[in-house]
């Protein structure tokens, strides 16, 4: 069996007057949570807020209620996955009845990012451009792929990586929570090997700091989640901050006991 330590901080940035993302993490159900709000005075920080907040309780309250690992035999995913979907469904429900009848929440929006741990596997669900990485003998590899059209254009040929930084467009998502009345989140499932770090992040921070610069700060402080997170958000905020900075570490490692599971949140 598999053990992991949780680390999520966030942080307003250089240029934005208050935080519209949202994170969390439940170290004791294997469950974090990404969002990235938009839309509206303020909204954008209701929309993020509700979708952690609906994920996070429909997981808890049934990941006892299956058999996490079991093969969902109309899809092929786990049932694990199956109820990371619903949940992410439910969210997005929530959020676009929310955003059609309050006139201060009009046109909310938000990413979202979930992780989910269970037996020696890990599923991740998407929605947006909130992204999932992988540090596994000493290589990162992208677990998600962004919805935008920057991303679009990458896969393409039609930008390079370093061009996409720097595209006015860079912003503009294609599927995000709340905009439509159903939503198709993208799903990945893998299996775990002690020793990996996961990285789940804002387009905060990817959007200015490069993926070489991202591997070196995880291989230096993989074993000092808080001064990798912290370090991070630094290189984004040096690079401009532009935007609000949200990481969440995952750090997997052999269980010794029942007890091997932590968790630390920090709001700057």
């Amino acid at each position: 069996m598999i053990a992991w330590e949780m680390y999520a901080m966030t942080d307003v940035g250089v240029r934005r007057d208050h935080n519209e993302d949202d994170v969390a993490v439940f170290p004791e159900h294997g469950v974090a949570i990404l969002a990235d709000g938009m839309g509206g005075y303020n909204a954008g920080e209701v929309a993020s807020a509700m979708a952690v907040s609906v994920i996070g309780e429909m997981i808890k309250t049934e990941r006892s209620g299956i058999e996490a690992e079991q093969i969902n035999a109309q899809t092929g995913f786990t049932e694990a996955s199956m109820l990371v979907r619903q949940s992410v469904e439910a969210a997005n429900e929530a959020i676009y009845r929310t955003a059609r009848t309050e006139e201060a929440c009009a046109g909310m929006g938000t990413t979202v990012l979930v992780t989910y741990l269970y037996g020696d596997r890990i599923t991740a669900a998407h929605v947006g451009d909130s992204r999932m990485y992988r540090l596994r003998d000493k290589r990162l590899t992208h677990v998600t792929e962004d919805h935008s059209l920057v991303h679009e254009q990458v896969r393409r040929g039609l930008l390079s990586a370093d061009d996409a930084r720097n595209s006015r467009i860079k912003n503009l998502v294609t599927r995000a929570l709340g905009v439509e009345p159903g939503v198709e989140p993208d799903l990945v499932e893998d299996m775990v090997r002690a020793g990996d770090l996961y990285l789940m992040s804002s387009d905060g921070l990817t959007d200015v700091v490069s993926d070489e610069a991202i591997v070196h700060v995880l291989m230096e402080q993989q074993s000092q989640l808080p001064k990798a997170a912290k370090l991070l958000i630094d290189m984004a905020n040096k690079a401009g901050g532009p935007d609000n900075i949200s990481v969440i570490l995952i750090k997997v490692a052999r269980a010794k006991s029942k007890g091997g599971l932590f968790s630390r949140l920090l709001r700057k």
